[in-house]
């Protein structure tokens, strides 16, 4: 009898052996046959030549292999792996808010114009020429005093709102789900993935928190000058940390992380030169050729266009010769109309109509712009006056940058904002290089009651905006005197 239950003991632990094997395996073969992209077109050409790539360089029997701590993949953000057009992006609605709905952030005359500007041109894209910088420098001043912790709250508040034009989607989620597959697969294969994004480093950091399995010190960004919180005037060299202390952001812009100044953040930050680059737009150009020119390792580069006009705010037209364009450099072309499956996920709907005006409305005045209190007109002082000859011609193309009426408005706006006052002049001049004459439409600008310092973080800008190479800086000492007649004589420093 005793043989017999041990027999009937043993067959049922085989049995039952067997059916856990069964499951098992086929629990595996539902895992081996569950599609690694299944938010693409299977037939994708992009995605293909990434499996490719991919599969040649994790061989370690293949001539392309590369050692994993070689595997450096760097992302753009706004366009490559979110969305850029509901209806602008997501940094121009996080400083919008701040300027015209944030009860906490009272705004001067000129922030405030500034973010009615925002506001205002992003459904049609009229913004004005230089908008990068622009944005940069006006975000940077929007921000400044805020300690990590408050700026991080400041944008998830913001994240958890509707993602204008679409149904079904948050700007938290607002992610193109075939291209979380792509940093997925490429963590699995032992890449280490980086955001190098236009963006804040710190917006960055806070979006794709619980979205992109990249930890928040592979995330390069915009950035500014941090301080703590009872540092002040004092310089990080001299200063201390202390107890207490918070690190706070200042209006210190550092850099717009941009075209070239992509790659100089690359090597600074990363130290290593990328394998594979993904961007959609000319900001990503250097960073992908960075990417695949001169490299030890078998390189790609990969660029997605928005020509999808149903599922999201595409242009069919306009990209089809970025196409060629970008195919004729070298980089893989990524189509969302035709290799994305979906974009966003299933559920989320294009509505075609925006809120956009009626969500940033604001019911606020600005406060005052303060300038500088002049000096008591019995006085007289020395002074130096800064004398700046501006050109506007292209420094590569020698060709005009703007009209001279919109030269002069741009400078204007420019100055205005540094400064306060200023004195402008006109010229032309010319010269001859190579048997060409070149001629050259001159703006000579005249500053008093400032510093070197000033200048130059005014001359920064009109280097960018206007395309120059440099500018003729002359500093002369002298004295501002307001001549009201021989009776009454007031002198004043600084006339501009």
């Amino acid at each position: 009898m005793k043989k017999l239950l041990t027999f009937f003991l043993v067959l049922a632990m085989v049995l039952s052996l067997s059916v856990c094997g069964a499951a098992s395996a086929s629990a595996e073969e539902t895992a081996e046959e569950e599609p690694v992209f299944a938010d693409w077109i299977d037939t994708a050409p992009a995605l293909q030549a990434l499996i490719d790539y991919v599969e040649a360089v994790t061989d370690e029997a293949s001539p392309d292999y590369i050692p994993p701590e070689d595997r450096i993949a760097v992302f753009d953000m706004d366009g490559t792996l979110c969305a850029e057009l509901c209806p602008t992006y997501l940094e121009y609605y996080l400083l919008a808010w701040r300027i015209l709905k944030d009860p906490t952030y009272t705004p001067d005359a000129e922030m405030l114009e500034f973010g009615r500007m925002l506001r205002d041109h992003a459904l049609d894209k009229s913004f004005p020429d230089g908008m990068d910088l622009l944005h940069a420098t006006h975000a940077a001043k929007a921000y400044a005093g805020m300690t990590l912790q408050e700026f991080a709250s400041f944008v998830n508040g913001c994240l958890l709102r509707d993602c204008d034009g679409f149904e079904n989607m948050t700007w938290a989620k607002a992610f193109y789900t075939p291209m979380i597959e792509v940093v997925d697969y490429l963590v699995e294969n032992d890449f280490k993935c980086y955001i190098c994004s236009g963006s804040d480093r710190f917006i960055c950091r806070t979006f794709i928190e619980g979205m992109l399995d990249i930890p928040p010190e592979q995330v390069i960004g915009m950035d500014v000058e941090y301080e703590a919180t009872n540092q002040g005037d004092v310089d990080g060299l001299h200063y201390v940390f202390q107890p207490g202390d918070q690190i706070i952001r200042t209006d210190h812009l550092l850099i717009k992380n941009l075209k070239m100044n992509k790659v100089k953040q690359i090597v600074q930050q990363i130290g290593k030169q990328p394998v594979l680059s993904f961007g959609n737009s000319s900001g990503d150009v250097s960073m992908h050729l960075y990417t695949i020119s001169d490299n030890a390792y078998r390189s790609a580069a990969f660029m997605l266009v928005a020509d999808d006009d149903v599922r999201d705010y595409g242009n069919p037209q306009k990209t089809e010769s970025l196409k060629e364009k970008w195919a004729d450099l070298g980089f893989e072309v990524i189509s969302m109309r035709d290799d994305f499956r979906t974009i966003y996920g299933d559920e989320v709907v294009k509505t075609g109509t925006f809120t956009w005006l009626e969500d940033l409305a604001e019911n606020r005045e600005a406060a005052p712009v303060v300038f500088a209190e002049p000096v008591p007109a019995e006085e007289e002082s020395s002074d130096v006056q800064y004398v700046l000859y501006l050109g506007t011609n292209d420094m590569d193309t020698n060709k005009p940058v703007f009209t001279q009426a919109e030269a002069q408005e741009k400078a204007k706006e420019i100055l205005i904002r540094h400064f306060g006052g200023y004195t402008l002049q006109e010229a032309s001049g010319g010269w001859v290089s190579d048997d060409n004459l070149y001629q050259e439409y001159t703006l000579i600008i005249y500053l008093s009651d400032t510093t070197e310092e000033a200048v130059h973080a005014a001359a920064d800008e009109l280097l960018e905006t206007f395309r120059q190479s440099s500018i003729l800086i002359q500093s002369i000492p002298s004295t501002a005197e307001f001549y009201s007649g021989s009776s009454t004589a007031e002198v004043l420093p600084n006339a501009a």
